[in-house]
């Protein structure tokens, strides 16, 4: 934030004299501030609350343009939510980057700004400038652009330019003209996530109520554009083309519903890689490589896009496109491909799987850092009934409960699959409760970690409340508990 308002010189020059003042010293987060305002003269009003005042500002936007006076005007409000000790809150000081697009996506230059009765000039030695930094101070304040001479679609928080949650009026065409058009990647991305939460909930519900699936065909466009648009770096590629997990999606709902959830990213996966098969196949073909494996960012961005398009064909289920894996797996000349070919392959059960797995192993098993991903990609896993490969898994011969990276590979990476782990017949939890009490008299510091993946059981449905909760329970009545399980099992159960 000191560097979005101050600029990459302002907040050099800052630094500067942060080391000049404190070269040596124990310092505060009040010495880096006054550094940073007193190098560039600056009016930093109320900032210092953000390392006093607990809770993430809630920010809400709303829009309108005035066709005759040719202004657009954005109205802030602010709240932040109440926490422990801290019931009333302080307006914050938060920077909003933004942009103005036209109708052809491209940005419109600002020159001035009218706040708090006085017109401010925003271009700087009468050059066109294309991105401002408003200063949000107040509960709620009004920005009124002047000389804007059609109605702009706003690019809001560039950069992501304050931590803030951010609520504006934008409509679904906005953002799709967003994803389509922003020349902050930021902002592009987040469009592309805002629309796939509201189209996963959206989803959600109909699944809920027994509607037929359908996936908006803009969607589909928006990612192909995207997809297909060589201009874009890899990486962020890569990035954008990736649906929100379901974790996420889960923390939007007033009741998680895990199965839904993870039946509908499982159908827009299928879709997007039904729909844009070929564009997913010339992606993994345009961007394979032969050569030395290359530690720099073309390469590292290249790999990342080609791994999320063979995991896109992967799920498919189509013997073309589990061979295609397969030759990437054999032909890979690195561990990130050649991982990213087996996670791809492993998504599918069957004998493939298996055989592949079981190769994988064979190669790495000298290397207990590769055995914990390996044990780590099967516990994430998502396919049916995965608790009995993972049971299975416990008696491996190269699994410990002593060692704790172990552990966390496999009942952590367990845990971190919703399906699996919040099954409705409460295996998953079964399973941790046993795991968690025999950890306990081994390492009670890491069984305290492990049970903590119960501390939000009152988010889901009745029955799996009911099943969390007796595990919760169970737990808690092991004669000779740990303190540290004792203090994080009660506090779930007091939740």
């Amino acid at each position: 934030m000191y560097k979005t308002l101050l600029g990459s010189q302002g907040f050099r020059k800052g630094m500067d004299l942060y080391f000049k003042r404190h070269d040596g010293q124990a310092v505060t987060c009040e010495d880096f501030f006054a550094a940073m305002r007193d190098a560039n003269d600056a009016d930093f009003a109320n900032f210092l609350l953000w390392y006093s005042q607990a809770g993430t500002p809630s920010v809400k936007v709303n829009t309108s343009y005035n066709s005759e006076a040719h202004t657009f005007s954005l109205k802030f409000s602010q709240e932040i939510p109440p926490t422990p000790g801290q019931p009333v809150k302080e307006p914050m000081f938060i920077p909003i980057a933004l942009g103005l697009l036209d109708s052809t996506g491209k940005d419109i230059p600002l020159s001035t700004i009218y706040h708090e009765g006085t017109l401010q000039s925003v271009s700087s030695n009468n050059q066109p400038v294309f991105n401002t930094v408003l200063r949000v101070t107040k509960k709620e304040e009004e920005f009124v652009f002047t000389d804007i001479f059609e109605r702009p679609v706003p690019s809001l928080l560039r950069g992501y330019s304050a931590p803030v949650r951010l609520e504006s009026d934008l409509i679904d065409d906005d953002l799709f003209f967003l994803l389509a058009n922003d020349s902050d990647e930021f902002n592009r991305w987040e469009a592309g996530q805002i629309l796939a939460r509201k189209l996963m909930l959206n989803l959600v519900n109909d699944l809920q109520h027994n509607k037929a699936l359908v996936l908006n065909p803009k969607f589909v466009e928006g990612f192909k554009r995207i997809l297909c648009d060589s201009s874009l770096d890899k990486e962020f590629v890569a990035k954008a083309i990736t649906l929100p997990g379901e974790g996420e999606i889960m923390d939007l709902m007033e009741v998680a519903d895990p199965d839904a959830v993870h039946a509908v990213r499982t159908f827009i996966r299928k879709q997007l890689a039904s729909e844009l098969r070929a564009e997913f196949l010339s992606t993994v073909e345009n961007n394979r490589s032969s050569g030395e494996y290359v530690f720099d960012h073309p390469n590292m961005a290249r790999r990342a896009l080609k791994n999320v398009a063979l995991a896109y064909l992967a799920c498919l289920e189509d013997q073309e496109y589990t061979d295609l894996a397969l030759h990437e797996y054999k032909n890979a000349t690195n561990m990130t491909e050649q991982f990213a070919a087996l996670a791809a392959i492993a998504q599918n059960p069957g004998k493939t799987r298996d055989d592949i797995l079981h190769d994988f192993y064979g190669k790495w098993q000298h290397d207990f850092l590769v055995v914990n991903k390996w044990f780590a990609l099967q516990a994430m896993s998502d396919v049916p009934g995965n608790v009995a490969n993972v049971r299975k898994l416990i008696n491996h011969p190269a699994f410990d409960l002593r060692n704790p990276n172990k552990v966390y590979s496999l009942i952590g990476g367990f845990c971190g699959s919703p399906v699996n782990f919040h099954a409705k017949d409460g295996s998953g939890y079964e399973f941790l409760g046993e795991i968690v009490v025999q950890l306990d008299k081994i390492n009670p510091q890491v069984a305290s970690r492990m049970v903590s993946a119960f501390s939000r059981w009152r988010r889901y449905d009745e029955n799996r409340q009911k099943l969390a909760k007796a595990q919760l329970e169970k737990i808690m009545s092991v004669n000779g508990l740990s303190e540290n399980v004792f203090e994080i099992a009660s506090k779930s159960l007091a939740a």
